[in-house]
C-alpha cells in the first residue's frame, strides 16, 4: 500500500522557491527603503533645494556723509560771501566827508600849460599850472619819481595819483598798492621822495595822507574819486584821455626837462573816458 506524500516544503503556503515566481519576500533589514517613510517629491533623487539666503541691505553711509559735507561747505561759502559783501558795503563811501582826513583845495579849471618847473604849495601837488603832456594814467605803475608837472595834468583828466615814500614803503607793500592801480584806467602809482607820510593820494583838488598801505581809506579814496565828475571842483576835463604811449615808453622823471613842443599829446580825447555823469565832451583849455 502506497504511503501518502508529504507536502513539498517549497510549496508551503502556495509559494515557490524559484526566483521569478511568486511575490518577493519583504526584507526587514534595518535601513531598507521600507523604513524610510514617504518618498521625496523630487522623483526620489534624494536632493532638496537649498534654503534661500536673506540679504540685509546696508545704508549708504559714505554717500550720506559726502552729501552732508557738500551742504556744510555750501553753507560756509554762502556765509563767507555774505560777510564779504557786507564788509565791502560798509567800506563804501558816497560822499567826500565820509573819508576821514581828506583835504580839499580850490584850483580852478583851465590852468596854464607850462614847460618850466613849478613850485607847488602842496606835496605832492593837487592842482595848478602843469605841463602840456600828461603822464599816462591807464592803471600805470611807475618805478621812478615821475615829473610832477606831468602828473598834475593827469589829475586834470580825472586820474587818482597814488604816491609813496620809497624810504618807508617797499617790497610787498608796494605790490599791495600796485594791485589797486595796475590795469585800472584813471590811476597811476609812483614813488615820491620826501613825503610827510608813508602814502599820499591825490586827485584834482583833493588829498589824503596815510601812514600804512593797509589803511582802508586808500581804497575808499581811489574808488570814490577815480573819474568822478559829480564832485564839485573835481575832474575839470571830463572825457579827456588818460592814454599817453609816449610817456609809458619814456617817462619823464624829476629833474627832466619838458618835451614841450615835441610832446605828441594834446588835450583832445583819444580814447574818451566816461565821466560819472556819462559825459564825454571834448575838454577845452
Amino acid at each position: 500500500m502506497a504511503k501518502d506524500r508529504k507536502p513539498d516544503a517549497g510549496r508551503a503556503g502556495g509559494g515557490s522557491s524559484r526566483s521569478g515566481s511568486g511575490a518577493r519576500p519583504v526584507s526587514t533589514t534595518k535601513g531598507s527603503s521600507a523604513s524610510r517613510g514617504p518618498a521625496p517629491r523630487n522623483g526620489g533623487r534624494g536632493r532638496t533645494r537649498p534654503p534661500t539666503q536673506v540679504v540685509t541691505q546696508s545704508r549708504p553711509w559714505g554717500l550720506i556723509a559726502a552729501a552732508v559735507a557738500v551742504v556744510v561747505f555750501a553753507a560756509a561759502a554762502i556765509t563767507y560771501a555774505v560777510v564779504q559783501v557786507r564788509a565791502s558795503d560798509a567800506a563804501k563811501v558816497d560822499a567826500l566827508d565820509e573819508i576821514s582826513g581828506i583835504q580839499s583845495f580850490d584850483y580852478a579849471a583851465g590852468q596854464e600849460h607850462v614847460s618850466t618847473p613849478v613850485e607847488y604849495d602842496q606835496t605832492p601837488p593837487v592842482g595848478g599850472p602843469h605841463d602840456g603832456e600828461w603822464a599816462d594814467c591807464t592803471g600805470t605803475v611807475y618805478d621812478a619819481d615821475i615829473r610832477h608837472e606831468n602828473a598834475v595834468h593827469s589829475m586834470e583828466h580825472g586820474a587818482v595819483w597814488i604816491a609813496y615814500d620809497p624810504d618807508e614803503v617797499s617790497g610787498d607793500d608796494v605790490a599791495k598798492l600796485a594791485e589797486l592801480v595796475d590795469g585800472v584806467s584813471g590811476r597811476l602809482l609812483s614813488p615820491y621822495a620826501g613825503l610827510d607820510s608813508a602814502v599820499s593820494l591825490q586827485s584834482w583838488n583833493h588829498q589824503l595822507e596815510v601812514d600804512s598801505v593797509d589803511d582802508p581809506r586808500i581804497e575808499q579814496f581811489a574808488d570814490f574819486l577815480t573819474f568822478n565828475g559829480e564832485v564839485e571842483g573835481h575832474y575839470p576835463e571830463i572825457g579827456a584821455s588818460c592814454e599817453n604811449p609816449t610817456f609809458v615808453a619814456d617817462p619823464l622823471v624829476v629833474g627832466d626837462s619838458s618835451r614841450g613842443a615835441d610832446a605828441t599829446t594834446t588835450d583832445a580825447p583819444t580814447t574818451p573816458t566816461m565821466g560819472a555823469d556819462g559825459s564825454t565832451e571834448t575838454p577845452t583849455e
